[in-house]
């Protein structure tokens, strides 16, 4: 299995989140989206432990099971598809989660995440954190 993290599954991943955890043992291959890494470094920069946490986002996008998807054109035309789809719906979701959203589609990846909203975007397969998403 090939799985996506958002940025939420991330910090509940380095929180031990037993669910979260037993999913990322289970994959063969972990994707970060860097509009995740983008959300984890604002986090971080907000935050009372910078350093520590930019050592172990670190170590954890250098481990050999992780992979960093870049935002390419193919990402940006998913993106553009999925927002005036969704607009078109009217059931917008935040930014930065269509452009994970693009991210897990253009790789084929499932997208680990607590946010219930990505259940609303066609194609995605979400895999909502048990206990975690209301």
């Amino acid at each position: 299995m090939r799985i996506l993290l958002d940025s939420n599954a991330y910090s509940h991943l380095k929180r031990g989140h037993p669910r979260a955890a037993e999913i990322v043992r289970a994959s063969e291959e972990v994707l970060l989206s860097t509009v995740v890494i983008g959300e984890l470094l604002y986090g971080f920069r907000r935050g009372s432990r910078l350093d520590r946490n930019l050592r172990e986002l670190q170590a954890f996008i250098d481990s050999p099971y992780v992979t960093v998807a870049p935002v390419s054109y193919t990402t940006a035309d998913r993106y553009a598809r999925i927002a005036a789809k969704l607009r078109a719906r009217g059931r917008p979701i935040p930014s930065n989660d269509i452009w994970i959203a693009a991210h897990a589609l253009e790789t084929g990846a499932d997208l680990l995440s607590a946010d219930r909203h990505f259940a609303d975007v066609d194609g995605v397969a979400w895999m909502p954190l048990d206990g975690l998403v209301p």
